[in-house]
């Protein structure tokens, strides 16, 4: 089976600036009354920035939970992997973005799209968690057939 995400290398020199002029120029801005606070989207999207990286989805498999070809995965490896969490996963050296579900029976992988099978871990695989899905960022263009 093909990975169905690459690791992105992001550039962390450069911070998105707001500057929101709020002395009157000309017509006052009518959104103006409405803003509330400033957000920095870098430390929204990467509260433990040692812990996260981003990676590009590349598949169909985890459609109906939002997940979709382009969808960009911010990926945090300081959170606990919980039981139906989406997580990022190696087997055998490939990426796989699926459910991680726990229980008496062992582990298994599990798609959010009816038309893939779970995948069952097994001793033989090398597997391992690289991290949980915290956030998806998704065009709106990635969003066919809604």
């Amino acid at each position: 089976m093909e990975s169905e995400a690459t690791i992105l290398k992001v550039d962390t020199s450069k911070r998105v600036a707001q500057d929101i002029n709020t002395e009157p120029t000309g017509f006052p801005s009518p959104a103006a009354d409405f803003f509330e606070e400033a957000i920095n989207i870098q430390d929204y999207l990467t509260p433990n920035p040692t812990a996260t990286f981003f990676v590009k989805y590349t598949s169909h498999s985890m459609k109906e939970a939002g997940i979709f070809p382009g969808s960009i995965l911010v990926i945090d490896r300081s959170l606990r992997v919980k039981n139906n969490a989406i997580v990022l996963a190696v087997i055998n050296g490939e990426f796989y973005v699926k459910h991680y579900i726990k229980n008496s029976s062992g582990i298994r992988l599990v798609a959010a799209n009816k038309n893939c099978q779970p995948i069952p871990i097994s001793d033989d695989m090398d597997f391992s968690i690289w991290g949980v899905v915290a956030k998806i960022i998704t065009d709106v263009d990635c969003i066919s057939g809604l």
